[in-house]
């Protein structure tokens, strides 16, 4: 079978820039071993084993998983798998416990009564699964709110069966300001982050693990005082939203949608055949504001989405695009684009050398 070419791909395709993951694995390896970081990524941004398994080669001394079913693909890819969500109900609690003896699963909660579920699965599957306890340290969505519920969650960690304290973990999600202005806000976190350090010490409970961070901190996580291990997920492929606050240059978004153009007859705009079932319509953090911007073109944003049709803004270009021209367009937030696709198609110097299954989208099979 003859391989696809750019040319004759149907679109919307998903891409990815071979040579911009590689030169992103390896500035994130040499960053981490500088700053004397362990580097775990999230692979909920790309959901494909075969990434992950780069990341791991690259230096990646794990994975971080979102879901029981991307705890299950990517266990393929590394035997070390952290679950930073807390599996709440039989069902998840069941496929975890079913994840080969071989991976040592760690899971982030902040209740007893995730703990209790979770004691009781691991003791009936006959494994001991690693507990971190979750801090809230500003992003005000899950997390303990005080040191003291942490060491109060910590004991109970202790205390319970076929579970062991491994430590702490936080995410800096609120942290979404320019990476030169992230000052007073990463102070905050270390701040926090310091005071329930020095609790649990003081408590016996001194963390081995804690991990953090994210996109747009990660150039900064050493900055963060006590911080061990860091979670970056988009850097991988990077986005115009990574670009947008100096996570990233423009040069290092290794993703983008390859679309066509299929109408130019309302002045002052193109249609694109890819609307929001490819892109994804959220917000970014570019100033020009719009739903992503080409690749070649950055100064073409796509101004407006629709579920089949995006509308590119000519307003500031004099480039005129005609009828079957072929864009490639990258979207604010790379994450939720690719969850849309079926697969990814590799690319080499503008060459498709492979496509991959996206296999961690959606539950998968109970």
């Amino acid at each position: 079978m003859e391989r696809p070419s750019l040319e004759n791909l149907e679109t919307p395709a998903a891409l990815v820039d071979l040579e911009r993951v590689d030169a992103n694995l390896r500035r994130v390896d040499a960053y981490a071993r500088q700053h004397g970081l362990r580097w775990r990524p999230h692979t909920k941004t790309h959901k494909v084993p075969v990434l992950a398994e780069l990341q791991v080669r690259a230096g990646a001394s794990g994975v971080t998983v979102a879901t029981p079913h991307e705890a299950e693909v990517m266990s393929a890819a590394s035997s070390d798998v952290f679950l930073a969500y807390p599996p709440v109900g039989a069902a998840r609690l069941e496929r975890l416990m079913r994840l080969s003896a071989h991976v040592q699963l760690s899971v982030g909660l902040d209740s007893r009564e995730v703990l209790e579920g979770l004691s009781a699965a691991a003791k009936k599957a006959g494994r001991t699964v690693g507990v971190l306890v979750e801090m809230d340290l500003g992003m005000r969505r899950v997390g303990v709110q005080q040191p003291a519920e942490a060491v109060a969650l910590a004991r109970a960690i202790q205390a319970a069966e076929a579970v062991e304290y491994r430590g702490v973990t936080f995410y800096p999600g609120h942290v979404r300001a320019p990476v030169a202005s992230q000052d007073s806000a990463l102070n905050a976190v270390s701040v926090r982050l310091a005071e329930f350090l020095e609790v649990l010490s003081s408590a016996g409970l001194r963390p081995q693990v804690v991990s953090g961070g994210s996109t747009p901190t990660l150039w900064r996580s050493h900055e963060v005082h006590g911080l061990t291990e860091i979670r970056p997920g988009v850097n991988i492929l990077n986005d115009r939203n990574s670009a947008a606050v100096g996570a990233c240059a423009w040069e290092d978004c290794a993703y983008s949608v390859l679309a066509t153009v299929v109408s130019t007859t309302v002045p002052g705009q193109a249609v694109i055949d890819a609307g929001a079932k490819a892109l994804a319509k959220e917000e970014g953090l570019a100033p020009e504001g719009g739903y992503g911007a080409l690749l070649d073109r950055p100064d073409v944003v796509l101004r407006s989405l629709s579920e089949e049709h995006g509308l590119l803004d000519l307003s500031k270009t004099e480039w005129r695009p005609r009828v079957g021209d072929r864009v490639r367009v990258v979207p604010n937030h790379v994450c939720v684009s690719v969850n849309l696709h079926e697969r990814l198609w590799a690319v080499r110097k503008g060459a498709v050398e492979q496509a991959w299954a996206i296999t961690g989208r959606g539950w998968g099979a109970p």
